[in-house]
């Protein structure tokens, strides 16, 4: 579980987990992860990434992450989850960004791509909503986002329910 760069780094380990067979993972709960280091060189995005984690931001955090420029060829997806190149046998997911978010695209792309590996997916995007929108409750998109964040939970982690 985790969130943003958190939800990256979840992504990740749940490839990892996957791939050294160690560890069998009930699910993955990802809110708007950072998981695709080529954000930073596509097209910006018309519309997304304008409030709070931009694409400058985005930059500085892939770099300080990667020891690099991001968007290089040799990037793992251990480090970047978009990168990995066969999802299949990763643990149902639960997928929840923005609209707004700079992740939005990235988000998306993945989370049809764990469906077409035949993955278990839920994936929710927040209209009007941008990066951290739920953090400070009390509008509706936010309260709703909450609410399926911790149904998910629920249905994942308490199975008798």
């Amino acid at each position: 579980m985790g969130e943003s760069a958190g939800g990256g780094l979840a992504a990740s380990l749940a490839l990892m987990a996957r791939d050294r067979g160690e560890y069998a993972l009930a699910f993955q709960h990802l809110i708007y992860p950072m998981i695709d280091d080529r954000t930073c060189v596509r097209e910006p995005h018309p519309f997304a990434g304008e409030f709070i984690w931009h694409a400058h931001n985005n930059h500085f955090g892939w770099s300080a992450l990667l020891g690099h420029e991001p968007g290089g060829e040799s990037v793992s997806a251990y480090a970047a989850a978009a990168r990995a190149e066969d999802l299949r046998g990763l643990p149902p997911t639960f997928l929840s960004t923005a609209a707004l978010d700079l992740f939005v695209d990235e988000d998306v792309v993945y989370a049809q791509r764990l469906i077409r590996a035949g993955v278990p997916t839920e994936l929710h995007v927040w209209p009007g909503a941008f990066h951290g929108f739920d953090l400070a409750g009390g509008t509706p998109v936010a309260d709703a986002a909450r609410r399926a964040s911790n149904e998910a939970l629920r249905r994942f982690l308490i199975k008798d329910q």
